[in-house]
């Protein structure tokens, strides 16, 4: 039985206390903060809740799996899964909407081809398959798998198959999503879908590689799930199943340094002196833990350098407690797109956050988030980081809140009028109750485009020493936080020829 030292209570650290804790080991966690779930937060007042970080799980499956692998009680006996549909309702810049159906790629077809022509729905159809073919190549080595040793190939290799178009008398291949939207897909509502799928992921489509194509692909194939109460209801279920393989969580403990002996990561220390022996670290984003090492490479030199503008964004969130009920039939989630696309993607430079921007509207219909007769509503934009706004400027908040709340009452028009009251969070907030750098969020791991959104590995040169989370291998998102504890996992408990899960 080895003693493990886990720095940080996020959902990837949990996942990979909790299988570490199966596999026979002692295992502490130590948290800075008063509580576990890092970016998956809750915000409460006056008897309403409000998820202030992911809304939906997507790739219910790694969940599944880590609860199956850790005890006899399955996910769905600790948590309540709510498959939403239609997944999502679209609100388009020239006002067409469309309703997509949950995890059906022959009604989101249909759905498209009716709203917005049957070219479209075909065109969005065939992409759709084309997407699934770079699921099919990246989905182990990216998402099951230890990085590759040689993960120059994943950089180098783009394994979207885009088609080849004739232009102003030459050939062109799409080599980014925008360039998907514009050479494969041609109308403009069906360019902002696709690329509303990298803006929520932080992502500019200018710049993401084409193989981010996968992310819609994965709405689409494995559908969108609610967590009954909130996802933050799926952060406490990690919690518990971690506490009754006891594992011990220590908060508002903060880690200053890794422990070395004889080359080898041997403990952890506290801001209060006490040093915690370990046999193992498990350490959150490459760059922190790095700086808890004195500031050694990690990697010998030999890592994914991802790119300066993934590190760029943050999220804005705005929760909403409105007056009167959810009509009946509304939408879960109701993406209002853009009406000004240039002006948005300028978030990725240095212009500043968003006149008009997308904003992502959650209106989960659950009685255990809001007083009865009231909605619980939460509205999200993506928008650039502490490093290129300053958010705790007088009124810099609440300027953009209020931009938000006016996009989203083109697709909700009674939504205005209907505010009780409202709580805005911004990157100081995440910043603050993450750790994460300028309130950033991670994005997930993407083959293609020369490695830029590529992660380091999750060993490290330094024995005993393993890096988890959204800024490690394979990315952010909650399906990739589970798989980056599953990961390390792994490698702890079958040494460096672990090669993922079969």
């Amino acid at each position: 039985m080895a003693r493990i030292a886990v720095i940080g209570a996020g959902m990837g650290a949990m996942a990979a206390a909790a299988r570490l804790a199966v596999a026979g080991h002692r295992v502490t966690v130590y948290e800075r903060t008063a509580t576990y779930g890092g970016s998956v937060g809750r915000f409460e007042r006056d008897g309403f809740g409000f998820d202030t970080g992911p809304g939906l799980l997507h790739l219910p499956a790694v969940y599944r799996d880590l609860f199956v692998k850790t005890g006899k009680e399955p996910l769905e006996s600790c948590v309540e899964l709510v498959q939403v549909d239609p997944a999502a309702r679209h609100v388009f810049a020239d006002g067409t909407e469309v309703s997509l159906p949950n995890a059906s790629r022959a009604g989101v077809v249909s759905a498209l081809g009716e709203a917005l022509g049957a070219d479209a729905g075909e065109r969005w159809g065939d992409f759709l398959v084309r997407a699934r073919e770079a699921w099919d190549r990246t989905r182990r080595p990216l998402l099951e798998e230890p990085l590759w040793p040689n993960w120059r190939v994943l950089a180098e290799r783009e394994p979207y198959p885009a088609l080849s178009r004739r232009r102003l008398l030459r050939t062109r291949t799409a080599r980014t999503l925008a360039e998907v939207g514009t050479l494969e897909l041609g109308d403009p509502r069906l360019t902002a879908l696709l690329e509303s799928h990298a803006l929520a992921a932080g992502l500019d489509p200018r710049t993401a590689p084409a193989s981010a194509a996968v992310l819609p692909y994965m709405e689409h194939a494995f559908g969108a799930w609610y967590v009954r109460g909130g996802v933050r209801e799926l952060a406490r279920a990690v919690y518990e199943r971690c506490t009754a393989r006891r594992v011990e969580f220590v908060f508002g403990a903060e880690v200053v340094s890794v422990v070395e002996k004889d080359g080898r990561a041997s403990g952890v220390e506290l801001a209060d002196g006490t040093v915690a022996g370990a046999d193992f670290v498990v350490g959150g984003p490459p760059d922190a833990t790095a700086a808890l090492t004195g500031g050694q490479d990690l990697y010998g030199g030999d890592a994914p350098e991802p790119d300066p503008a993934a590190l760029s964004c943050g999220k804005v969130v705005v929760c909403l407690a409105l007056r009167g009920p959810r009509e009946t039939g509304a939408a879960h989630r109701t993406v209002v797109h853009t009406t000004d696309r240039e002006d948005e993607l300028a978030l990725f430079g240095t212009g500043g956050p968003p006149a008009r921007p997308t904003v992502w509207v959650e209106r989960p219909d659950d009685p255990l988030l809001r007083p009865d007769g009231h909605e619980s509503v939460v509205l999200t934009a993506t928008v650039p980081s502490l490093a290129h706004h300053d958010w705790s400027a007088a009124g810099a908040a609440d300027a953009f809140a209020d931009r938000m709340v006016a996009a989203a009452g083109r697709a909700l028009p009674s939504l205005p009028g209907r505010v009780l009251w409202r709580e805005v969070r911004t990157p100081v907030h995440t910043e603050r109750e993450t750790g994460a750098e300028g309130g950033a969020v991670p994005a997930p791991t993407l083959a293609g485009g020369d490695g830029v959104l590529l992660r380091p590995s999750n060993s490290t040169r330094v024995p005993g020493l393993f890096t988890a989370g959204g800024w490690a291998h394979p990315g952010g998102g909650l399906p990739h936080a589970g798989m980056s504890g599953a990961l390390v996992a792994g490698l702890i408990v079958e040494g460096p020829d672990f090669r993922g899960s079969q």
